[in-house]
Parts: C-alpha cells; sequence; structure tokens
C-alpha cells in the first residue's frame, strides 16, 4: 500500500510519473507483482519478443505455475508472495491467487499448483479460503489427473489440529487423482526457519518442471520499491498517548495508544493490523534465568548472532506462550521427566498448561538441567503480535491508533503478564515501539460507499470499527453504519462510549445496539442481541449490506451460528440454505471476519 516515492527515476516524465504513482496507491503485493510482469512483457513485446513474465492470463495452464493462499493473519499471504516474486526473478509464467478470488472452474484446467494455507483454531480454514476448501471437499469437486500439486501448511504445534487444513487438502488432492509434486511442508510459529529451505525446493522444482532459463540480463521488471519500514526493519514508532479506557472498578486493564508513522513510509487503510515487536518482561527473564540457575552474561550464538544470554531471553525468544516441542525437550532434560511428559502427551493435560503456564511456571514445578545454548535452542523465537489498527489516516494523519487489552494475573504470589501486551501498557509517552503495517485486504470497507455496514465486535474487537467509522465519516459515505458491541459491564467496559454517542449524534453512525453480559441476572453476549434485531438485520442484508465481525475465535463462532439461525428464520431457509447464504455473503465480499 505504500506508494512509489518522489520523485521517480528516470526515464519517466513528471507527468508520467504522477500518473503511475497515481496507478499504483493502495495496490497490494500480488497487484504490484502482477503489475509488474505486465510492464515487463510490453516491454518485450514492443521490443519484438515474448516475455517470460507476461500476465498469466496469457499463458496457458500447462506452462503456468500457480499459487494460490489462504491466510488469517498474513504469514500464508506473505510466503506465497515470496515464491512468486522469486518465480517472477527467474523468469517462470506465474500467477498468484487469493483462495476466495480464484476461480474454482479453472481448477480442472490446472496443470502446477501450489496451495498455501493456514489452519486456525479448532482445525478451521482461514476465512479467505472456507468457500475454496468446501469446494475441494465436496462431490462437486473435479477429478484432476493431469495435476500436480504442492502443500505448503501453516499453523501452531501448541493445538491438537496443527495444520489440519493444509493436511486435509494433501490428501483430497490426491483422492481426486492428482499428484503430488513435492512433499507436503508444515510450519509452526516460526515460519521462516520452514519457508526459508521450502522456498528455494519450490522454485527449483518449478524451473524444472516448466523448463524455462533463467531471464535475459537485459529483462528487469519494474519492482515495487521496500517501504521504510517491514517487518523485518520495523519502524521506531513515538508513542504519543497511552491511557486507559476501562473504568478504575473493572477487572480489565485497556489502552488506547496512540503511534506516531511521521517519516516511516507506511500508509494503511481501515482493518489492517500493526505488528509490534514486544520485548518480554524484565522480571520475568530475571527469575526465569534464577529458576534454571543460569547467567545471563553468557555469550550464546545461534543462527549467526551471538548475543548475552539475557537479551535471547528479553527480545529473541518467547516466554509467555508454552509450546508442545519446548515440553517435550524439557522433559528429556526434567529430574523427574514423568510428569512433563504427560503435560506434553495427554491432551487434556496439555490443553491446561497452555492456558494457565508460561516457561517459568513449567521451570519452577519441574526442574531441569539446561545450559545457555540448548535454552536458546529449544525455545520458539519470539514473534510480533499483530493488532487492529483503531483509526483511519484520513481522521488521524500520520498516526496509528490501537486498542491493548493488558494481559496480567496471578500465579501464586507472583504476578504474571502477556509479552506484547505488558509491553505496550508500560510504554512511556515519548518511547518507541518496533511496529509495521500487516495489511489485511479481506477486511475492507465496500468500495460503493452508499453501501450499509453492519459491525459486529466484543472486547477489543471494536477496535477497526472505530476506524471504519473515522473512514466514512471522512468519506462523507452515503451508506448507514450499525455497530453492535459487547463487553461485561456497561458503567467500566463500554471502550469509545463518548465517541460512538458523538457520532450517533452526528450521525456518521445510525445504530448502536449493546449487550452488557454481566449487567443483569441472565448472562447477554452480543449473539443474543443478534437475535433480538434478527428481522431488522436480515433486512439491511437482504438491501445490500457488507457484514463485519471482529473479536475471538469463540465470539465469532457463536455470532456465526447465531447469524445462521436468523436468517433461517427471515429468509425461510433451512439450515444449510442459511449457511449457503453466508457463503455467498462472504465469496461476494459482503462477509468478513478478522478473529484471533
Amino acid at each position: 500500500m505504500t506508494a512509489l516515492p518522489a520523485p521517480l527515476p528516470l526515464p519517466l516524465s513528471p507527468e508520467q510519473g504522477a500518473a503511475l504513482q497515481r496507478l499504483t496507491d493502495g495496490l497490494d503485493g500480488a497487484a504490484l507483482w502482477w503489475l509488474s510482469g505486465y510492464a515487463a512483457g510490453l516491454a518485450r513485446a514492443r521490443a519484438g519478443t515474448a516475455s517470460p513474465s507476461a500476465p498469466a492470463a496469457e499463458t496457458s495452464a500447462a506452462a503456468r505455475l500457480t499459487v494460490v493462499y489462504g491466510s488469517q493473519t498474513g504469514n500464508a499471504r506473505r510466503v506465497a508472495e515470496a515464491l512468486v516474486a522469486r518465480a517472477r526473478e527467474a523468469g517462470l509464467p506465474v500467477r498468484l491467487a487469493r483462495a476466495d478470488a480464484y476461480p474454482l472452474r479453472e481448477l480442472k484446467d490446472e496443470r502446477w499448483l501450489v496451495v498455501v494455507i493456514s489452519t486456525q483454531g479448532d482445525g478451521d480454514p482461514p476465512d479467505d479460503a472456507r468457500a475454496w476448501v468446501e469446494h475441494l471437499a465436496s462431490a462437486r469437486a473435479p477429478r484432476l489427473p493431469a495435476l500436480r500439486f504442492a502443500v505448503f501448511g501453516l499453523g501452531d504445534s501448541s493445538y491438537p489440529r496443527f495444520c489440519a487444513v493444509a493436511r486435509a487438502i494433501d490428501a483430497r488432492l490426491e483422492a481426486l487423482g492428482a499428484t503430488r509434486w513435492l512433499p507436503r511442508v508444515e510450519a509452526d510459529v516460526d515460519v521462516d526457519r520452514t519457508a526459508t529451505p521450502w522456498l528455494q525446493q519450490a522454485l527449483d522444482a518449478a524451473r524444472e518442471a516448466l523448463k524455462t532459463a533463467a531471464p535475459l540480463a537485459t529483462v528487469t521488471p519494474l519492482r515495487p520499491p521496500a517501504p521504510a519500514a517491514t517487518r523485518e526493519r520495523p519502524f521506531a514508532a513515538a508513542v504519543l498517548v497511552n491511557q486507559r479506557i476501562t473504568g478504575r472498578d473493572s477487572d480489565r486493564d485497556v489502552r488506547h495508544l496512540e503511534l506516531a508513522l511521521e517519516g516511516s513510509g507506511l500508509r494503511y487503510e481501515p482493518g489492517d493490523a500493526l505488528g509490534v515487536w514486544p520485548r518480554n518482561p524484565p522480571g520475568l527473564v530475571d527469575a526465569l534465568l534464577a529458576a534454571l540457575r543460569l547467567d545471563g552474561d553468557t555469550p550464546v550464538t545461534h543462527d549467526g548472532d551471538t548475543l548475552p544470554l539475557r537479551e535471547w531471553l528479553l527480545a529473541r525468544r518467547e516466554l509467555t506462550r508454552l509450546t508442545r516441542p519446548f515440553l517435550q525437550a524439557h522433559a528429556e532434560r526434567a529430574r523427574d521427566p514423568a510428569p512433563v511428559r504427560t503435560l506434553a502427551d495427554d491432551p487434556s493435560a496439555f490443553a491446561g498448561a497452555l492456558a494457565d503456564w508460561q516457561t517459568l511456571d513449567l521451570a519452577l514445578a519441574h526442574p531441569a538441567d539446561w545450559d545457555a545454548h540448548a535454552l536458546v535452542a529449544a525455545l520458539r523465537p519470539l514473534a510480533p503480535r499483530l493488532y487492529s489498527i483503531a483509526s483511519s489516516m484520513k481522521a488521524v494523519g500520520e498516526e496509528a491508533h490501537l486498542t491493548v487489552a493488558h494481559v496480567r494475573y496471578r500465579r501464586g504470589d507472583d504476578e504474571r503478564f502477556g509479552a506484547a501486551s505488558h509491553f505496550l501498557a508500560a510504554a512511556q509517552e515519548g518511547a518507541t515501539v518496533p511496529a509495521f503495517v500487516e495489511s489485511n485486504e479481506r477486511f475492507r470497507l465496500p468500495a460503493d460507499a452508499t453501501r450499509d455496514v453492519v459491525m459486529i465486535a466484543a472486547g477489543t474487537g471494536v477496535a477497526p470499527f472505530r476506524g471504519f467509522v473515522q473512514e466514512r465519516a471522512a468519506d462523507g459515505a452515503a451508506g448507514r453504519n450499525w455497530l453492535l458491541f459487547g463487553n461485561p459491564h456497561f458503567r467500566s467496559d463500554f471502550l469509545y462510549q463518548l465517541e460512538w454517542q458523538q457520532a450517533l449524534r452526528e450521525g456518521t453512525l445510525h445504530r448502536l445496539d449493546l449487550a452488557f453480559s454481566r449487567d443483569g441476572a441472565q448472562k447477554r453476549y452480543v449473539q443474543h442481541r443478534l437475535r433480538e434485531c434478527g428481522r431488522e438485520l436480515f433486512a439491511w442484508l437482504d438491501g445490500g449490506a457488507h457484514l463485519y465481525v471482529c473479536g475471538a475465535t469463540r465470539m465469532a463462532r457463536d455470532v456465526d451460528a447465531a447469524l445462521q439461525a436468523l436468517i433461517a428464520e427471515h429468509a425461510g431457509l433451512d439450515a444449510d440454505g442459511a449457511r449457503d447464504y453466508l457463503l455467498r455473503l462472504q465469496a461476494e465480499g459482503r462477509y468478513a471476519r478478522d478473529v484471533y
């Protein structure tokens, strides 16, 4: 989404440069790579030769690689885009398609297919691949005897159904008669460790399969310049505001943060996320070093970097989330390994440990003998956390606002914290936060500003909808905006209450329905409020409204069930028909979810 910097390089005239900037402003990575191939194709065509980077539509399926991805948080998209970029550099004809934008009728004609897909929660596909996965699993899926395929799965091995979607797709393609071109690969949360060698393997296989030579030295596709700040090179965003927005009597500490992006080159649209690289709490690191009887000053060399052990634990290693591989490694070093093996191998015991324990709790409960180098190698690398951006650049300029729930709880006499939420909650005004933008093309406002918008959120899931309303107000959108919001208590947990009330008065928010689950004798969640508003909500949907859901996975599942029930009731459909109705909305880009 980052615009090309000015001044543009020759041989473009100022007028051409301005036209190119207008063309590329707002395009995502996939569109920019397509445009690069198209431009290179034009250049070679006008020179009297064919282009190895011609648009995919002009290349036969037999001589083309198709990469389809399904991504919830952006990691699968990042891997797919990296493969496509390398293939283009090698002169291979290749196209990239998000699963919900892939023409299913073309599957029978494919010859070389790579699927990059993540697994969410309890074995669910990402939202942008739900229809694609269901089609593949259905009786409507075609026989594919001529297809050669490869599957790259992403997941979290801490969950029982690790990479379940990738495994199901791999098995289903084989059952449909396709031939496995490369072995299925499964990446844990540390995606790059697995993706880096696989990308080279996939590129070598594609080059051999398509029999295409390396590109001529004279063919240099136009490539979008790297933005000033990326996931690998984050921007040090200054903290402008860090304000608690829950009441003093609330048991939840939710913060509103405002970060300065001036000078970063970063641009975002409502619905995008801000990635934050956190540091673990120093007290947690010191306590872990003491529990393991290790010296934090011990130098440790790993993956080419040499740092003191304490710095590895502060900034490079995951300490607040247990993983099954670390539990298994801890069992090998534990003085009493049996109970640790039970934790790792028994599903219910592991689920309990995953929910309640951090690495320190394991070290205290089950002492083990670690050395500094083995500990760094066994711990999962610290990953960035993604937060839905709670603002519109049209309203706040070069800033990004976040809504962050500070994770903190007691463990005996000690207090435990979430890594990123504590890092952000503790950030004083003037401090800096390493940040980057993670685009989310699936969670976008309708291009037609006359369309109505329904936004459903619980807790901090309301964040992107603050940006939605700001954006629609700045654009003067004619469509109506309806927010349904839930949280425990009206008095202490009504996030952005004054802003929503002001928006109602100004007419930029047209309807607000609330569900505060702990304020009455009966618990009422946002899904219950949905059922009560069912007739009106269905009328909005039937009239062309776009529907958005943001919140925790369990909440989103309950909301989905409530939506199906109210659609069945008010549209006169059975359960299957109501589900198909929602899937059609999703396929049309009118039902989008951002769940975590």
